[in-house]
């Protein structure tokens, strides 16, 4: 695989998201101002595993609101493979219209070519997102030491500070359940012996 070198060029190409996608309405105007609200920008890195799903599904139902503009990015070895190309068009069309229905957001797709990390890196330095949002695999400390993370390198390198969304246990929280959280961490474990 080749890297993607901090001083040259790297190679990548936008994704055409085709027309079933809705185009998105304008920003509402600000009462005070009169003047159209400007979107944020916020980067999803994504690829074809689930917990990079697990990301998108969270940024979008928590941080995506209507003025924004989805930046999703995916790295790949080759740009040459047209097998890739296509099956991560698919993939990037299907959360397109994922985005615009849960959060009518404007969605941006680009496939770069180099190491997953750098790519993550040098694309957060060039969009300046609000947010650079991705998954993990949810391994230990050892593993990770040991073979490496490409959420760990972004944690260190990246400009902006990326929300690394770590896949759940199968645990679910109720709103209930939530506020009983919030008001351990802030009371203490007598609260939650009185709410049982």
């Amino acid at each position: 695989m080749e890297t993607v070198m901090e001083d040259e060029e790297y190679n990548w190409c936008e994704v055409k998201l085709h027309s079933m996608i809705p185009i998105v309405p304008e920003p509402e105007l600000e009462r005070e101002s009169g003047e159209r609200r400007r979107g944020r920008d916020i980067m999803i890195a994504i690829d074809h595993g689930p917990n990079s799903k697990h990301a998108f599904d969270w940024a979008v139902t928590h941080l995506c609101r209507l003025a924004d503009t989805l930046h999703l990015v995916h790295a790949v070895s080759s740009l040459r493979n047209q097998i890739v190309y296509e099956s991560t068009q698919g993939l990037m069309e299907k959360l397109a219209v994922e985005a615009f229905s849960v959060a009518m957001v404007k969605t941006v797709a680009r496939i770069v070519e180099g190491d997953a990390g750098k790519v993550i890196c040098k694309e957060a330095e060039r969009l300046k997102p609000s947010a650079v949002v991705m998954g993990t695999r949810g391994r230990g400390l050892f593993q990770s030491v040991l073979q490496g993370s490409v959420a760990e390198h972004c944690l260190h390198n990246c400009k902006i500070a990326p929300i690394i969304v770590v896949p759940g246990k199968g645990i679910t929280f109720t709103p209930f359940c939530s506020l009983a959280l919030i008001r351990f961490f802030l009371y203490g474990s007598k609260v939650l012996q009185r709410l049982n």
